[in-house]
């Protein structure tokens, strides 16, 4: 409560002040950049005078020809000097950033999307991908063990049974194991 607060009438007052301070400043600001640019159009620029002669006229194309190389190095020069400049403040906004830790990350939205339809997103049109995973399993030859030759081999079942029935069958069969 020790602070004055100041009235309505006397901040528009101060701020009508500082508005009509600046706007004098710039334009004493813009008068003198156009000075320097007239100086430097009578230094750059001498006035223009016909030559009368063709040798006259050859060393004025000459000349001119000098000096548009001469301010192309130079135009050259200072845009890579801004670029580099352009780099520069870049690569220190990202560190500032950095240090000051204040990258949120973005609350995601959680999206149902299939396999495929990810993949199709994430690669773009062109690329259509299937994700068949069966199709990537290895194929496995199946072993046939002898067991299963000996069953399909026995023929025909009837003949068989025919040849187990009774005790002559069972005999034979325990013959034929020993």
């Amino acid at each position: 409560m020790s602070e004055k607060k100041m009235s309505s009438s006397r901040k528009h007052h101060l701020k009508s002040l500082m508005l009509s301070i600046a706007k004098g400043l710039l334009e004493e600001e813009e008068r003198e950049r156009e000075a320097e640019k007239l100086q430097y159009m009578e230094e750059s620029c001498p006035p223009l005078s016909m030559p009368r002669t063709m040798q006259e006229l050859q060393e004025m194309c000459k000349e001119i020809h000098r000096k548009i190389d001469g301010i192309d190095e130079e135009r050259y020069d200072l845009e890579n000097k801004v670029n580099k400049s352009n780099k520069e403040i870049d690569d220190l906004k990202i560190k500032v950033q950095d240090v000051m830790g204040k990258f949120k990350k973005p609350v995601l939205k959680k999206v149902r999307m299939s396999a495929d339809a990810m993949l199709k997103a994430l690669l773009g049109s062109k690329h259509t991908v299937n994700l068949d995973l069966r199709a990537n399993l290895k194929q496995v030859k199946k072993e046939v063990k002898d067991e299963d030759k000996d069953l399909r081999d026995v023929g025909d079942w009837r003949k068989n049974i025919e040849d187990k029935s009774g005790m002559d069958g069972r005999k034979k069969m325990f013959e034929a194991e020993a």
